[in-house]
């Protein structure tokens, strides 16, 4: 699932001081939670947006993944070292031989931040909200194509009832969070709950002040700081989210003490000489590497304009974005040229498919090919349907960060005709015009997935107002790919297959696939403690306390 959720911007301490060369930190043992850290303190965390909302199954973006995580809780989550499940509302489950059966086992201590309990009413009110149109959560349909009904055995028993043996049926249905029934019940009315949060997890939604901050508290009454399996986690009373997009203001308020930690930040923050020697005592920043997936950033091109809808212009428009020049001088050369729809470091990426290179002179003939010509030495104009149309179009983007980036690959269109706009749009109005297709071109990212599920982002089926097929990316045999993959349960046939698909759409060029991180990159306080630099599978900061003077 794309970062678990919808689509993110491009778009996560005993103290010395930073050193001109950033320490590079890499798991090479295994990495364990402090069960006896203190508690107490607060967590200033940046992340960078605002929440559209907070709606537990209408909200989309990863800013309010970020909110959910300490909020909400799901049936089981991942180990951050070995990546297997292990219990979370759910005690124990079974799982039926074919495998179209999970019984779940719900704690009995469990309650909602109002103090009512959770049961199997809220699991199956949850999972089945999934379909309700009232609703008209259209980017959690793929995942939950597999689930026909969910069952009440008794009041902390479930058995979820499955159609199909879709691959991420078990992964999709334990990791999807639960939320209240009495509060989110009508749909209508909950849809108003943009500023509310009401979940059982460690911390409790205490306020939300639009345009400036998200406040949580610790709640004592959490299941979690009893349980064997989650001792050491949650250790601050604490947790504020800040929404500072522009980095340099973010880098001062960090420097004066006001955000502890900030993650993801670009990696020129942490590799460049200067810049790192500026952040002072107070601040560490962490080049760190694990097993995370790497999100990859792209330009998407809407395919419902007909600029964009010859595979020549497309493969012209990336030959044309110097990204081997854009990651020397932005990114100190420690990303990755992307290939193609996931990861290159993941199994699915074939090593044949390489990056499409700079190259202007390929660019002009693959556009000559799709009949542009230059007669007026300045523009590129076509011939369509009796009328010249000129090669114009805009590019939005959300974050004015990476605006520099946007600025070199203007350029180098101007120098073959073709006119590019570049638009900054706050991020709420920016999703509208994702959602309604106003758009021409987008610069955005995904995040990474182990077991690689295509359909919402590739197949034509997911080309809907909502849902993350925004540009309208369709090509049957991908779409058949896409199906047989999905219930083929054989790892190394599905395997294959993806391989495939990724080959297919990487040769289709429906975006400018750009970077993929070698590492992750963040910045902390001199004022937190960690039990490790990071964890196998994930930072851990849900693991990290405040030192004690």
């Amino acid at each position: 699932m794309p970062v678990s959720l919808r689509r993110t911007t491009t778009l996560r301490k005993r103290i010395i001081p930073l050193l001109p060369a950033t320490l590079l930190c890499v798991s090479t043992h295994a990495a364990k939670p402090n069960v006896n850290a203190p508690k107490g303190g607060i967590l200033v965390r940046n992340i960078q947006g605002e929440p559209t909302s907070l709606h537990p199954l209408l909200a989309n973006d990863l800013y309010a993944q970020f909110v959910h995580s300490y909020v909400l809780d799901s049936l089981v989550d991942r180990d951050l070292e070995t990546f297997e499940f292990k219990p979370r509302l759910a005690e124990k489950w079974e799982t039926s031989d074919d495998g179209r059966l999970f019984t779940f086992h719900l704690r009995k201590d469990v309650k909602f931040h109002d103090g009512k309990p959770l049961t199997a009413e809220d699991v199956k009110f949850s999972l089945e909200s999934v379909f309700d149109k009232n609703f008209g959560s259209v980017h959690w349909t793929p995942f939950f194509e597999g689930l026909d009904h969910v069952e009440i055995v008794d009041p902390l028993t479930v058995k979820v009832h499955l159609k199909n043996n879709y691959f991420l049926n078990f992964a999709a249905i334990g990791s999807f969070n639960i939320f209240p029934k009495h509060i989110y019940g009508d749909a209508q009315k909950s849809k108003r709950l943009t500023r509310e949060l009401m979940g059982s997890g460690p911390y409790k939604l205490e306020r939300f002040d639009r345009g400036i901050r998200i406040v949580l508290q610790r709640n004592e009454d959490w299941f979690g700081f009893k349980a064997p399996e989650w001792r050491g986690f949650g250790n601050f009373n604490t947790i504020v989210f800040r929404f500072v997009k522009d980095e340099k203001i973010a880098l001062e308020l960090a420097k004066n003490g006001e955000i502890d930690f900030d993650y993801p930040v670009r990696p020129e923050i942490v590799e460049d000489k200067d810049l790192a020697e500026s952040l002072g005592k107070s601040l560490v920043a962490n080049r760190v590497e694990n097993l995370l997936p790497k999100r990859y950033m792209f330009v998407g091109w809407n395919f419902q304009q007909q600029l964009f809808q010859d595979k020549n212009v497309r493969i012209a428009l990336a030959h044309l974005m110097n990204r081997e020049e854009i990651n020397k001088k932005f990114r100190h050369g420690n990303s990755l040229l992307a290939t193609g729809p996931t990861f290159i470091q993941s199994e699915y990426a074939p090593s044949s498919v390489k990056p499409i290179p700079y190259n202007p002179n390929k660019a002009k003939e693959l556009l000559a090919k799709a009949g542009w010509s230059d007669p007026k030495k300045g523009i590129l104009e076509k011939d369509s349907d009796g009328k010249k149309i000129e090669f114009r179009f805009t590019l939005l983007h959300s974050n004015k960060d990476y605006e520099k980036y946007w600025t070199i690959f203007r350029e180098d269109l101007k120098k073959v005709g073709i006119e590019m706009n570049i638009k900054f749009v706050e991020w709420g109005a920016f999703l509208k015009l994702l959602d309604a297709g106003k758009f021409d071109a987008v610069a955005l990212g995904w995040g990474g997935s182990f077991d690689w599920d295509p359909k919402p982002i590739w197949h034509s089926a997911s080309a809907v107002p909502g849902g993350s097929n925004f540009i309208h990316y369709r090509n049957t045999d991908v779409d058949k790919l896409i199906d047989q993959a999905r219930f083929e349960s054989d790892k190394r046939t599905r395997t294959g297959l993806l391989r495939n698909i990724y080959e297919l759409i990487a040769a289709d060029a429906p975006y400018i696939f750009m970077f993929n991180d070698k590492y992750e990159y963040y910045l902390n306080s001199s004022k937190i403690e960690r039990p490790a630099d990071t964890f196998a599978y994930d930072i851990g900061h849900e693991y990290w306390w405040t030192k004690q003077k």
